[in-house]
């Protein structure tokens, strides 16, 4: 058998039993992919003797990557980010490359070094962060867009970079300034001509494809667009990922958006493994084990500095405190254009080996913690942002001994909407919010407000939350909503809480901890929807109300689930609270047919049976003795997981 067919076979082998592993005790799937390519690689089992080989391919998985975050990103959305991009991520690239730089000569005592070494650790990994801001539900978040903003920016960066290297090595009589404005020229040429092509040519090439209706077509175009786009920004000298992102940005405008998406996901995830892979293998596993003291050190320094400064910029940027701290936590590590910048220095003897090794240990190790990083993001900001608070809260009005019937914990939108609806009733009030200029603001044009963090116990406790009769949770975090509502419990079992949450995902958990009454915003959207439409379809006012204090008193009981589609984000960590619809015809010989409900026992595998179509007929209340006959219709309402094996029993057994 070929020795290089054996290494693939050997390698998806580990990465399948790793991703598994790690998968099962809750670890993201990027570590075990590093994992595997540290085993693999020259120093441990050697399966791989040459990394090298495979880079090129992994080199597609970002590619592919930036080409489905470019359709996340449309033209006019980037134009409106200029701001992000070219302040808060310049303001990142040249601040901390500069430091990093002074810092660096004390250790090599030179200063081209010095300077490579600070571009390189400047950078931060665009494929580990945005990999993991898409499984988290970030990517779309206030803090996820200055992320990624940084990023972009730091791609552009290395395009400078790349050209700065080779010059330093040589004795060109061509300025370095000379080079740099000639490769920005050709760069300025290059992604117009790109973003030309795919603003007026490819959705006309799509449009034409997708009337053909075959779907091979349509993914071998996608991936065409993609490594095309890569190929002409590489071949100008910029790099692929670049040119990836800048064609999904102009296909975003396009209504063939997610299909795209679809089309491109399955490749690009086998591809970004086989990235990480790669550069688990790049760690020379003995320098790393000598010196893994100085590599956490730099690792923890490193963080720490980027983390400052992109909390600095931000915040001189007017973005909102949380969002400034998370988005420079997020940025800690050092990033995979750093393996390429740190081997081109090598190749022209501008860095000793040994520095080199050490730059691929801090790079590997700092890759591994990103995704435990960004999963704990939220409990490390409101730690740091805790601290502060107690600082930024002096001669904001505090907690008195002063009581109030009704409490409204978060005084943003909806806080202040139901402030004035009691107010206008006579209802007495009092707020607790933890935004220190909105306190100000609230508290000069007379609203009831004091500053406070209402997740603190002795904060509930100096508002008197021990004797409210009403509490209303009013902030939209449903994480921060579920700690508030324990702590409320353990000191009030009597009072009434009324949640605000975002959807039905936490409603659950929210009810068995002690809510009276949750309300999710996409739940309520719909109910208001509903009563207008049926109430413009000339339904009475009277039954329109009856319908809707139904569904509440049910607590959304016939609202939950919902058909997936492929814009369905399938994030493993939601997987289990997601509700779904799915219809199971069963044929003539399932195992279902002629047995009763009742023996069948679904609820084992909490599932629901919303209705059962029988032909023309359709049964939206089924109990223990109906009986299910063959061409019945079932319509299943469960988790993911539990709808599979559902249908899989009642076709089965």
């Amino acid at each position: 058998m070929n020795s290089g067919f054996t290494d693939i076979l050997l390698l998806l082998a580990m990465a399948v039993v790793l991703v598994w592993a790690f998968r099962k005790i809750k670890l993201p799937a990027i570590l075990a992919y590093l994992v595997a390519g540290i085993v693999a690689g020259p120093d441990v089992l050697a399966w791989i003797s040459d990394p090298d080989e495979y880079h090129f391919v992994a080199e597609l998985g970002v590619v592919l990557l930036l080409f489905s975050l470019g359709l996340e990103f449309s033209l006019p959305k980037m134009i409106a980010m200029r701001g992000q991009v070219f302040g808060l991520g310049a303001g990142q690239v040249v601040l901390c490359t500069a430091l990093f730089a002074v810092l660096a000569v004390f250790f090599v005592n030179d200063w081209t070094t010095a300077f490579i070494v600070g571009c390189t650790l400047a950078l931060s990994s665009t494929a580990v962060v945005i990999k993991q801001l898409g499984e988290s539900s970030q990517l779309t978040s206030k803090k996820g867009q200055l992320t990624v903003a940084v990023l972009l920016f730091q791609d552009i960066a290395v395009v400078p970079m790349l050209i700065i290297i080779p010059l330093l090595a040589s004795n060109s009589d061509i300025s370095m300034w000379e080079s740099l404005g000639y490769a920005l020229l050709k760069g300025t040429g290059v992604v117009i001509v790109l973003m030309a092509i795919g603003k007026w040519v490819l959705p006309h090439v799509f449009r034409e494809i997708a009337k053909l209706r075959t779907d091979e077509l349509f993914v071998l175009a996608t991936l065409l667009v993609a490594l095309v786009a890569g190929g002409m920004t590489h071949l100008f000298g910029l790099s692929m990922a670049l040119g990836a992102f800048l064609a999904g940005m102009m296909l975003g405008e396009s209504k063939y958006k997610h299909q795209l998406e679809a089309d491109i996901r399955p490749f690009r995830d086998i591809l970004m493994g086989l990235f990480f892979i790669t550069v688990g293998m790049q760690l020379d596993f003995n320098v790393f084990v000598a010196n893994l003291h100085w590599i956490i050190a730099i690792v923890i320094a490193v963080g720490l500095i980027k983390l400052f400064v992109v909390r600095a910029l931000a915040g001189i940027m007017d973005e909102r405190k949380e969002d400034a701290w998370g988005a420079g936590l997020m940025l800690f590590q050092m990033g995979e254009f750093g393996f390429v910048l740190a081997s081109l220095a090598l190749s022209f003897q501008l860095l000793e080996a040994s520095v080199a090794s050490m730059l691929v240990g801090v790079g590997v190790f700092g890759m591994a913690l990103t995704p435990l990083v960004i999963q704990r993001c939220r409990n490390v900001v409101d730690f740091i942002l805790r601290k502060q608070d107690e600082d930024d809260g002096v001669g904001l009005p505090q907690p008195n001994d002063e009581r109030s019937r009704v409490l409204i914990l978060g005084f943003g939108r909806v806080g202040q909407t139901v402030a004035r609806f009691l107010t206008n009733e006579g209802i007495d009030y009092l707020a607790i919010d933890h935004d220190a200029k909105r306190v100000q603001e609230a508290v000069a044009g007379g609203s009831k407000v004091f500053f406070g963090n209402a997740v603190r116990r002795d904060i509930l406790q100096a508002v008197h939350a021990d004797e409210a009769e009403l509490i209303i949770i009013s902030f939209a975090d449903d994480e921060r909503a579920l700690d508030v509502l324990k702590a409320i419990r353990h000191i009030n079992e009597h009072a009434e809480i009324i949640v605000r949450s975002r959807d039905d995902m936490r409603l659950k958990a929210m009810m068995e901890a002690g809510a009276t009454q949750v309300v999710p915003d996409t739940l309520e959207a719909s109910l208001m929807l509903v009563s207008q439409i049926l109430s413009r379809s000339g339904i009475p006012i009277r039954k329109i109300l009856s319908r809707l204090d139904q569904a509440r008193r049910s607590h959304y009981g016939e609202m939950h689930g919902f058909y997936p589609g492929e814009t369905t984000d399938m994030n493993p960590e939601k997987l289990d609270r997601l509700q779904f619809l799915h219809a199971v015809a069963l044929p003539q010989n399932a195992f279902a047919c002629g047995k009763k409900l009742i023996d069948l026992a679904l609820d084992d595998l909490n599932l629901q049976i919303k209705s059962v179509r029988r032909g023309d007929q359709e049964f939206s209340e089924v109990h223990g003795d109906f009986a299910l006959q063959h061409d019945d219709v079932v319509l299943l309402a469960g988790g993911p997981r539990a709808i599979e094996a559902g249908e899989s029993y009642l076709l089965n057994g």
